[in-house]
């Protein structure tokens, strides 16, 4: 196999394995992890069982992996949008205000991280494991404000976005919350440019 041809289908299996990843993430986001069952992952990914044991080994491998690749695609939008605004903090309120805005869909599902950490507290290594991922989330905030606010405001700043992320992705099951959660984060989170917001 030549150079190109090898890079062609490396590239073929990478993109093959992220959409079984992104099927999966998606299947045990709805369902659940419990509830998920691996003849259920058979299915929603249309791969035969011998096919998922060798790629990922089990149920709770392909958990994590899926759930890292959410992760990861979270940090990148997040970081995106903080590149793109005007200022970290004003960032900071649209990411916020498209929460708010995302729980008026009839179809809503909470935050795939959120779900997982109140779903997996009788699994202390899974939960742990999720716990890793909106840490880093967390730290993510924190390197952007630490220039603003300097090291111990900007950990305890992005600590209370994590607090208020977490409410948004609970509080949202309400029916008819935008109003309320839009009112609770700009009193929560007094010191965000909430003015500054184009709406």
């Amino acid at each position: 196999m030549t150079n190109s041809r090898a890079e062609q289908f490396m590239a073929k299996m990478q993109f093959q394995r992220e959409q079984v990843l992104e099927q999966s993430a998606n299947l045990f986001w709805r369902v659940g992890y419990n509830a998920t069952s691996m003849q259920q992952v058979f299915k929603h990914t249309g791969l035969k069982p011998g096919s998922v044991y060798l790629a990922f080994g089990n149920k709770e491998a392909l958990f994590k992996e899926s759930l890292s690749h959410y992760a990861q695609l979270s940090k990148q939008g997040i970081a995106a949008s903080l590149a793109a605004a005007q200022s970290v903090e004003l960032g900071i309120c649209e990411i916020l205000e498209g929460m708010v805005a995302q729980s008026a869909a009839s179809d809503y599902c909470s935050c795939f991280l959120v779900k997982s950490q109140l779903e997996l507290s009788d699994e202390p290594s899974l939960q742990a494991f999720v716990s890793e991922q909106l840490k880093q989330i967390e730290g993510l905030y924190a390197a952007r404000l630490r220039d603003i606010y300097g090291e111990e405001q900007a950990k305890a700043k992005a600590c209370s976005i994590m607090l208020h992320i977490f409410g948004i992705r609970v509080y949202s099951y309400h029916s008819g919350s935008e109003l309320a959660m839009r009112q609770a984060l700009r009193a929560g989170l007094a010191w965000l440019p909430w003015q500054s917001l184009n709406h």
